[in-house]
């Protein structure tokens, strides 16, 4: 089988020679799942939000329209396939079939599909509002899932091993304090999905909006506020006590700590350009 790698999955892959075995493996899981589940495989999707995973449409024995995913190694998405679980569609697309071991997972496909990004800003706050109020619910001991602390330690290293290339190290050491402080003192901890923007979010026939892509860790329910922010990113830098406010109060998070969290990811957050990047002058001016 002739299989079409997505541009953008195909540079993350090459970044690490676990991912390039990885993507060396996967026309032979494809082939696998497809005997075994009884799949007809469609070309896969091809877009700015395609970087992490193969996703493609894909047809059952009975007709019906799904969508086959396999994500490549990647700390902050290992879980998705439990969050899914957990959410169980509620509001999240439904998990119908699952392969822990190869993290192979068909999924319930949004029909039409329409990305949330396609509405004026105004009124994805609204959605995306309402979405993570109905996500963030605490898990029941035991359960699979890591906390935020592990991922902000993560980026600390990351972000570390660039000190040589810090524009601002007064900033980014801030940020790289409040990426310790803010897990720790957080009022109440629950399931994230960590990166709910306008972009993981599709229209539906059984829900108007659904939930993809989540990345669950447990923690401060202010840090999910800080992803659809970043993804308003002319309307942060052009009013960003507005905007983080805005946010904050539809949520009902004190607004205090959405501004240290999206104070942290701008400074501290690891990134490709250290010299070339609009998140150290958002920084500057949200900066405590």
């Amino acid at each position: 089988m002739a299989l079409k790698i997505p541009g953008r999955l195909a540079a993350n892959c090459r970044k690490t020679s676990e991912r390039a075995a990885w993507l060396d493996r996967l026309p032979d899981v494809l082939r696998n799942l497809e005997r075994r589940w009884s799949l007809t495989l469609g070309a896969p999707f091809d877009d700015e939000e395609v970087s992490c995973s193969w996703v493609a449409p894909v047809a059952l024995v009975d007709g019906t329209s799904a969508v086959l995913k396999l994500g490549m190694p990647h700390m902050e998405g290992a879980h998705e396939l439990q969050g899914l679980r957990f959410w169980d569609g509620d509001p999240t697309v439904r998990l119908l079939k699952a392969d822990d071991k190869l993290g192979a997972m068909l999924l319930e496909r949004c029909e039409p599909g329409t990305a949330l990004s396609a509405l004026p800003e105004s009124e994805q706050d609204l959605v995306i509002a309402r979405l993570l109020r109905r996500l963030w619910r605490a898990p029941s001991a035991p359960h699979p899932f890591r906390l935020l602390s592990d991922m902000t330690e993560f980026w600390s290293e990351e972000t570390l091993a660039d000190v040589a290339r810090w524009p601002d190290t007064g900033l980014v050491r801030e940020g790289l304090g409040l990426f310790r402080d803010l897990p720790r003192t957080a009022p109440t901890n629950v399931l994230l999905a960590t990166d709910l923007h306008a972009g993981n979010v599709l229209r539906s026939e059984r829900e108007p909006w659904l939930v993809i892509d989540p990345k669950p860790f447990v923690g401060d329910p202010a840090y999910d506020a800080t992803q659809h922010l970043f993804n308003c990113d002319a309307r942060l830098r052009s009013d960003p006590k507005g905007t983080m406010h805005r946010i904050a109060d539809l949520l009902g998070l004190d607004r205090e700590r959405v501004r240290l969290w999206t104070f942290a990811r701008a400074a501290a957050e690891p990134r490709d350009d250290w010299n070339n990047d609009d998140s150290m002058a958002l920084a500057k001016a949200i900066a405590p």
